[in-house]
């Protein structure tokens, strides 16, 4: 099984510097250019089957790239971001920060010390749901020779990575978060999972 794990492109959330999360928010003219980049970089990739976030910015770069192949396609909500609860929709630019709890990029820069926003999620609950998705999928015979699209969101793609590298909470980031449209691919054998490239771009 070979699984190509990409983020969706840029939305004007990523642009403005404000917190997605859960929110549905479309991609920008930008965002679009950035998938057609990458769906020429993957034009010749025999796509199988799509899982993608239920959230329009992660659909909508899987419908881009997939173009007019002929896949199986699945919304699969344990693969959409992280919940920020209360807080999505603010501003966490160092120069317009509106969010209530002043600590709040420590979700960035000090994971370790991050404070779970009311309504949202822990970094181990998105390691929790995005692991059950990833053993579920590896363990479909099904699909032992296929090729699979994974279209997700940066701290999500990043959980799932977690469940392969199992990296302390401080190093959840590692390198950083993936650009927009980044692609990792994986290959999956025997219940084992061998990470061949991350964060590929397409575009410079």
């Amino acid at each position: 099984m070979k699984i190509y794990l990409m983020r969706h492109g840029e939305t004007d959330y990523n642009k403005n510097k404000m917190i997605q999360g859960q929110c549905d928010i479309e991609l920008n003219e930008y965002g679009r250019e950035l998938a057609r980049i990458t769906a020429e970089g993957l034009k010749e990739v025999p796509f199988d089957v799509v899982y993608t976030s239920p959230l329009i910015r992660a659909k909508e770069t899987a419908q881009i790239v997939i173009g007019d192949r002929k896949v199986l396609w699945i919304e699969e909500p344990r693969i959409q971001e992280i919940c920020f609860g209360e807080y999505e929709g603010k501003h966490c630019g160092r120069k317009n920060f509106d969010v209530p709890d002043k600590t709040f990029l420590n979700f960035f820069f000090d994971t370790a010390n991050y404070r779970t926003p009311p309504g949202g999620e822990s970094f181990a609950d998105i390691i929790k749901r995005t692991g059950e998705f990833l053993t579920e999928l590896i363990q479909k015979e099904e699909y032992a020779d296929k090729t699979i699209l994974i279209s997700t969101h940066g701290c999500a793609l990043k959980a799932i990575l977690a469940n392969i590298k199992h990296p302390s909470i401080e190093n959840f980031w590692g390198d950083g978060v993936h650009k927009n449209c980044a692609v990792t691919i994986l290959e999956a054998k025997d219940n084992k999972i061998e990470i061949l490239e991350e964060g590929k771009l397409f575009y410079q």
